[in-house]
């Protein structure tokens, strides 16, 4: 595929020599004229030396032949603006890095709408995500964000103590907005109807927005709900601390975070609303002694420095702290500590860098289409209903979906849903469905 990315940064730099290892047909364009000679040595591929957001430099980057363009620069306004530009120029496919703050404010602006864009993200709150998930969810096999975030996808073990056994799924009420879209069980998968009869030990998938599927994920556990939730100690209220902390108030977890920044320390304390901020140095052992660190479930590194997210973890974990995570900004150190951090007590190590490049991936296809994840003989697309389509403007209920489908998502502009039979698509909607491998080219038919 030919791929052009704007900004060898520490993003640009990583996605740029993963893909032109993978045979892409890479391009970067950047302005610093000794990083892209630098760049040039390590990769296979055309770096061009410019503005990104003039046209001359673009014309320089043969975007005539480009099929994937992505905007990786640390600036909103030039991310943003080339690639609007890009778009114009006719590339099909567009990607812009953006600030977390911006992308928090996608409820109220439809920034991708706006410039044309096809995909907006944030490495730190991608980051944020993956860490998060071991809090959350420390026994499901998967989770993964759709929707802009507004629906969640987790895979979970079925107890023999669920209320949802023995009875055909037509006959079970589920919280509104979740669906339940494939049960697995002996190494088999199954896109399940309304007879289908879920057994212990199954492991299902299921989608929903994320406060209501918490509540199907507990009733096909059937845990005893704690009333307070795991007690988690943050290093580092920059934007990678901030974004986790502010996921994790929703889920009923005690948070704590050490800023030694007095300022920061003092904006966070009136940004969130259930975490307590400290302002102390978290690298300091007796700082961690005296805020009983070794108490908690979970300890999180996330400050800028990956020499001093590693040491705080190993010092948490010697105090005691029972899980330990860490932010990894380079890839290759992340995955190195992911292998065999549990040793010395890091459970995980995330890498915003290779975080990005998972989610930039999807989209390096020829396909009209993108796969979100693939999931035993299923896999997860996303894709726009094309206007003068069989689906367009049709309730959900009115079409004949192939067996071995289910909708999980329905974006219309800044609204995200889980859809029901009632829902009406239009030309442009962004839809998600879990479909079965046979059902795919009926699916796509339907929307396109």
């Amino acid at each position: 595929m030919n791929i052009t990315i704007m900004g060898a940064g520490q993003v640009g730099r990583h996605l740029a020599i993963e893909f032109s290892r993978q045979d892409h047909a890479v391009t970067v364009i950047e302005s610093n004229a000794e990083v892209a000679t630098e760049l040039q040595s390590e990769m296979d591929g055309k770096v061009v030396v410019g503005d990104g957001s003039s046209v001359k430099t673009l014309a320089e980057a043969n975007l005539d032949e480009c099929e994937l363009f992505c905007a990786l620069t640390s600036e909103n306004t030039v991310n943003l603006i080339s690639a609007s530009m890009v778009k114009k120029l006719g590339v099909e496919r567009v990607i812009s890095r953006v600030h977390p703050g911006l992308q928090r404010e996608e409820w109220l602006f439809d920034f991708r709408g706006h410039f044309g864009i096809d995909h907006i993200f944030s490495s730190e709150r991608l980051a944020a995500i993956e860490l998060a998930k071991f809090i959350r969810n420390p026994d499901s096999a998967v989770v993964e964000e759709i929707a802009r975030g507004r629906i969640e996808l987790q895979q979970v073990r079925v107890s023999g103590k669920s209320d949802l056994l023995g009875k055909p799924l037509s006959e079970v009420k589920f919280p509104e907005n979740t669906r339940l879209a494939m049960v697995s069980r002996g190494g088999k998968h199954e896109i399940p109807s309304g007879e289908t009869v879920l057994e212990k030990g199954d492991l299902v998938t299921v989608f929903g927005e994320p406060r209501k599927l918490r509540q199907l994920v507990e009733s096909l556990r059937k845990e005893l709900a704690l009333k307070d939730g795991p007690r988690v100690v943050i290093f580092g209220g920059g934007e990678y601390g901030f974004a986790l902390a502010q996921m994790l108030e929703s889920w009923n977890c005690r948070v704590r975070i050490f800023e030694r920044d007095a300022e920061l320390a003092q904006e966070l304390t009136d940004r969130l609303s259930n975490t307590t901020v400290i302002h102390a140095d978290a690298t300091s052992v007796s700082e961690l002694e005296d805020e009983q660190v070794g108490d908690v479930d979970f300890f999180v590194a996330t400050s800028g420095s990956d020499e001093d997210n590693v040491m705080t973890c190993l010092q948490a974990h010697n105090l005691g702290a029972q899980n330990c995570l860490t932010l990894i900004h380079r890839a290759d150190y992340a995955k190195a500590i992911s292998a065999s951090g549990r040793h010395f007590g890091v459970v995980a190590a995330v890498s915003p860098r290779e975080a990005s490049r998972k989610e930039i991936a999807r989209y390096v296809t020829s396909e009209k289409y993108h796969v979100v994840r693939k999931l035993g003989d299923g896999v997860v697309l996303q894709t726009h209903v094309v206007a003068g389509s069989r689906a367009d403007g049709k309730k959900v209920s009115d079409l004949k979906w192939p067996q071995g489908c289910v909708l999980v998502g329905l974006l219309k502009g800044l609204q995200a849903i889980v859809p029901g039979g009632d829902d009406e698509l239009s030309g442009g909607d962004q839809v998600f469905a879990m479909v079965a491998k046979k059902a795919e080219r009926q699916f796509l038919k339907i929307v396109h």
